[in-house]
């Protein structure tokens, strides 16, 4: 048959009383995908998801409810995606199924949540519950974010500084230096070099700095870089106990989300390992599914990861052998949010003063340096 779209022959097809199982395109689709598409932010999917939550309880129909969503949107791309679904549905496509055409959007934990939801009749619980999940790990994600530009922006602003100064006031202070023909002391000299090496290999250096972090990229994108870094990551002094906490929130609330909504422990440990942002925890993750479909408890293989603190391993095997595992997750995700919450505070204000320093030490180094020539000329006049 033909049709301008899969939708389209959907409907077609039904208003027969034909009810396709599949539905193959003749020939070859081309898709061209831009480098730079928008990305549809997770507080927008909050936002949506919430809504359409709330429609469902109030018994609007699910295309209806698609349909008032997609034309409030402010976001092209997001409004486009939103049609896609309805019309999807529309066409006989469950919505887990019609979702699923957008991952970049709507990831697996959604989709094989909204699944059991389908299948349930507890759409709109289910579609709450995503609500509260991607609000709470956008909050998580914010606290991490805090903590770390702070930091950067600083190095980064004494990094500026430092090099104005090396490559376009230094010199100055160097001619008038020469001119003066007065023996330097150590520090003036030491700077003096360090500012003709800046000078004379800058343009060798700005192209090294680009190179590396492009090859650091490549590497961390290969299998062994990933599982290298993301194990060095955990064990950095200051960031790997946050890094750490981090990552056991957002694996108790995923798994404890998914528990709760039906899904099956061993699909709900393969989502968690997907979407836990760190190798190390996802191999300690993937080890204890494999464990479990031996006979093994969860809590046992994540105790031998050495990732896990005690204190959530115990908790976990109290809510395996209770039934309430999903509230005893829950319980571990609120605990470590607010974990997280102190350990930024705590990073924040040990921070402050090392970053301060830092900047003394730097700035006023040279500073000092350059000015040492000059006290010196004047203390021999005088």
């Amino acid at each position: 048959m033909e049709a301008p779209s899969e939708a389209a022959l959907r409907i077609h097809l039904r208003q027969q009383s034909i009810i396709p199982t599949k539905i193959v395109i003749k020939g070859k689709e081309v898709r061209i995908a831009l480098p730079f598409k928008k990305k549809v932010k997770q507080r927008a999917v909050a936002i949506f998801t919430r809504q359409l939550s709330t429609m469902i309880d109030a018994g609007l129909p699910l295309v209806q409810s698609l349909e008032i969503l997609s034309s409030q949107q402010d976001s092209p791309v997001f409004k486009k995606i939103i049609r896609e679904i309805r019309e999807d549905v529309e066409g006989g496509s469950t919505f887990a199924g019609a979702l699923k055409k957008h991952p970049a959007t709507f990831d697996d934990m959604y989709t094989n949540l909204v699944v059991a939801g389908e299948e349930g009749g507890i759409l709109d619980n289910i579609l709450t519950r995503l609500a509260n999940y991607i609000e709470k790990a956008e909050a998580l994600k914010k606290k991490v974010k805090s903590a770390l530009v702070y930091p950067t922006t600083i190095v980064a602003v004494a990094v500026i500084v430092v090099g104005i100064l090396m490559v376009f006031v230094i010199p100055v202070f160097e001619s008038m230096f020469k001119s003066a023909g007065s023996s330097l002391p150590l520090p003036t000299l030491i700077v003096l070099t360090l500012s003709k090496m800046i000078k004379k290999y800058v343009i060798i250096f700005i192209p090294g700095v680009i190179l590396f972090f492009y090859l650091f990229r490549k590497y961390y994108k290969t299998e062994n870089g990933k599982a290298l870094i993301d194990r060095l990551l955990l064990k950095l002094p200051v960031f790997g106990p946050l890094l750490q906490k981090v990552a056991v929130a957002r694996f108790s609330r995923t798994l404890g989300t998914l528990v709760s909504s039906g899904v099956p422990i061993l699909d709900g440990l393969t989502i968690v390992s997907r979407s836990s942002g760190n190798r190390a925890v996802e191999t300690a993750i993937l080890n204890a599914r494999s464990s479990i479909r031996e006979g093994e408890t969860i809590a046992e293989p994540l105790g031998r990861s050495g990732i896990f603190p005690p204190m959530v391993i115990q908790m976990i095997a109290v809510g395996e052998s209770t039934g309430a595992l999903d509230a005893m997750l829950s319980k571990i995700a609120d605990f470590y949010d607010e974990e997280v919450d102190v350990a930024v505070s705590n990073l924040t204000s040990l921070l402050e003063p090392l970053l301060m320093i830092f900047l003394g030490v730097v700035i006023g180094g040279v500073v000092i340096a350059m000015y040492l020539p000059i006290f010196n000329m004047a203390s021999a006049v005088g």
